[in-house]
């Protein structure tokens, strides 16, 4: 036997000491989990009441992919017209970083004309008439920025406050604060439309560290609105029932030996979806609506659409879902192709947007849901003041813009009729009342009761919010 100085009785002590000191740690160190564990789940399942008397219950975001050209549609600068195809003011762009425009670059003046509407007198594109007839009940902000010039990110810091994945989205927030009203519907519903899904992907409405069960529900419009929610051939309803309720069992035993709290999530998706089987296909039936309403929205029923989207996000409000997100993709206009031409691009998404969205708030007012109800409109950002001629390209494109653009808030708790921010001569920079978008989420987490500085999440040993150490809510937008 090796020397090692140590007689037996010796090592027999030390293993006893070795052994008493460890399992200490061990009983303590499993005692520590639980209480994480529970506190997990308590996190899991928490409902804030709001903080302060909310002026809005639920929130329908319009949200345009690839980031609409603001000085087409919300933000006319005649200057534009006057110099274009000339070097913007070199003051202006020196050390900029722009995605693709390069050389020196050109004024593109706005091939729209623009008139004032309403008692407002807010000024609109004429791409947009039937929008133009709501505009005394818009809040339009138009100086917005943001801090990422590049679609991904940008969408992502729009829906999340951070520009990398893994934090909540602003949906994922509201259901972790307020939860939904509808225990047979999720309380936050995703509608995509347009040329292809938002570069950001599913984070943007992922609930990050959030519990799984405040991630928005992706609905489709062809074959089962949500993927399997429809029993397999040969299951009818009261197999399902028998066979959720023995996986709960077996999932309650899990939850009470380990204390995770995805298994609570678990569960409850499983019960959600049983109840889903119901409500989801008498929801996204917008065939049953009456002809008039079809008329109204511009809706065809069986098609993917914005304009079914609309529609169907006010059956979803007035059922009680807390926060609908349509997401309709292509106003990435760079001109680098016919059909990313301003000319020719705009006028067909517009067309696509307007009447549905008109139809929106008028149906919305009419049912007295607008009273309860946050609508938002915007993309990621906006769009540049020169034209971007890639590779020379002999057409009408604007490269990516986060210094300047333009959204607009309608509906529970917000003036009405009133244009916020400008921006100046060429629509380059903001020159008054600027608005970022930790403002725009602590503005719309404030008009649901909530104050964005208190509503958190303890993750990794510090707390979390949507705003980070940002935010300032944006008073003058405030009914």
């Amino acid at each position: 036997m090796r020397e090692t100085g140590i007689q037996p009785d010796d090592r027999r002590e030390l293993t006893r000491r070795h052994f008493f000191r460890q399992a200490g740690f061990g009983i303590g160190g499993a005692a520590l989990s639980s209480l994480l564990w529970q506190e997990a789940a308590a996190q899991a399942t928490q409902r804030l009441a709001p903080h302060f008397a909310p002026k809005a219950k639920n929130v329908i975001f319009l949200f345009m992919a690839g980031g609409p050209s603001q000085l087409d549609m919300f933000d006319p600068k005649p200057a534009l017209n006057k110099y274009d195809s000339q070097p913007i003011p070199a003051e202006l762009v020196r050390g900029e970083r722009f995605a693709f425009i390069k050389g020196t670059p050109l004024c593109l003046g706005s091939p729209f004309r623009f008139a004032p509407h309403g008692q407002s007198g807010a000024v609109l594109s004429e791409l947009l008439p039937h929008l133009a007839k709501h505009v005394d009940e818009l809040a339009i902000i138009r100086s917005m920025s943001t801090s990422q010039f590049n679609h991904a990110p940008a969408q992502i810091f729009m829906n999340t406050g951070h520009q990398i994945i893994g934090r909540p989205s602003i949906g994922s927030w509201l259901m972790y604060g307020l939860g939904s009203e509808n225990k047979d519907l999720p309380g936050f519903v995703v509608l995509l439309s347009g040329a292809s899904d938002p570069d950001g992907g599913k984070a943007l409405w992922g609930s990050g560290f959030l519990p799984t069960v405040h991630q928005g529900v992706e609905f489709r419009s062809k074959g089962d609105p949500v993927l399997f929610v429809s029993n397999p051939q040969g299951v009818d309803a009261a197999a399902r029932r028998s066979t959720l309720d023995a996986l709960r069992d077996l999932n309650q035993s899990r939850r009470q030996e380990t204390g995770d709290p995805e298994i609570t999530t678990r569960i409850e998706a499983y019960e959600l979806a049983f109840r889903m089987q119901t409500s989801v296909p008498e929801l996204t039936d917008i065939g049953r609506e009456p002809a008039a309403m079809h008329q109204l929205y511009g809706t065809e029923p069986g098609k993917k659409s914005f304009a079914n989207n609309c529609l169907l996000a006010r059956r979803l409000v007035e059922r009680g879902v807390r926060f609908v997100q349509l997401y309709h993709r292509g106003w990435d206009t760079h001109g680098n192709s016919v059909g990313g031409d301003i000319a020719v691009a705009l006028p067909r998404l517009c067309a696509e947007i307007d009447q549905p969205i008109s139809a929106l708030l008028t149906d919305l007012r009419q049912r007295g849901l607008l009273d309860e109800t946050l609508v938002v409109w915007g993309g990621e950002f906006g769009r540049t003041p020169m034209n971007e001629r890639r590779e020379g390209a002999n057409l009408m494109g604007r490269d990516h813009h986060p210094r300047a653009f333009t959204m607009w808030m309608a509906g529970a708790g917000v003036k009405k009729g009133i244009t916020l921010g400008e921006t100046d001569e060429f629509g380059y920079n903001i020159v008054a009342d600027p608005v970022d978008v930790h403002d725009l989420h602590a503005t719309m987490l404030h008009l649901l009761g909530i104050d964005h500085t208190r509503l958190t999440y303890r993750f990794q040993g510090r707390d979390f919010r949507l705003t980070d150490v940002h935010g300032i809510v944006q008073r003058k937008l405030l009914a």
